[in-house]
């Protein structure tokens, strides 16, 4: 599990493709992979994945084509800033929002509109989703946790503050770029019992 708070951005420095799955090896921030073990979880991009090893020199992580064809994630390349952060701990602070690093789908940047030092984002969303968002309520985007703002038929905005634009790849969006988009758990949960419960009362 994890806050959705990004400690901080990694470079791909390396991309392996194979026969079901690529090799991602990622430069970490400083001080970012001390004491990791083989087999701990990191969100990048706000997808969970699994290390490969200690990450003394470089994070390494398998990625499948189900991740690979649901995120952003296959768009990457040598070069690209991801955003990272460590599974949380029973001492943890929690910022944001509990998350899973399970994307639910990549959204397109429809509209970015900078304000000074800030920058709000219109992201467009597939409509089966729509249920499940709605203004003030928790999203994820490539990892970090937000709050949501005006919400459409099709599209939502979130509004960016500097810490996250400095802490973060979001500053780096351009119209058109496609985000990991994990929706609140709890959310999907509230909606679906509600469901079940009214139609279980018609039957």
């Amino acid at each position: 599990m994890f806050s959705g708070i990004v400690q901080g951005t990694g470079k791909i420095s390396k991309i392996i493709s194979k026969k079901n799955h690529i090799t991602l090896e990622i430069s970490a921030p400083k001080n970012f992979n001390k004491n990791l073990k083989k087999g701990a979880s990191i969100s990048v991009n706000g997808i969970c994945l699994t290390s490969l090893d200690n990450g003394k020199k470089n994070l390494k992580f398998d990625v499948i084509n189900e991740t690979l064809s649901k995120t952003n994630i296959g768009k990457a390349r040598k070069g690209s800033l991801v955003n990272l952060e460590r599974s949380i701990t029973a001492s943890t602070e929690i910022g944001g929002h509990l998350m899973s690093g399970h994307v639910h789908f990549a959204g397109k940047v429809d509209k970015i509109i900078m304000k000074n030092t800030n920058k709000d984002l219109q992201i467009k969303f597939p409509k089966k989703y729509k249920q499940y968002i709605f203004e003030k309520g928790y999203i994820g985007v490539n990892g970090c946790s937000l709050t949501l703002g005006k919400v459409n038929n099709d599209s939502f905005y979130v509004h960016l503050i500097p810490e996250t634009l400095k802490i973060t790849n979001l500053s780096d969006l351009k119209k058109g770029s496609f985000v990991n988009i994990e929706i609140d758990q709890n959310t999907i949960a509230i909606v679906e019992t509600v469901k079940n419960s009214l139609a279980a009362q018609k039957s």
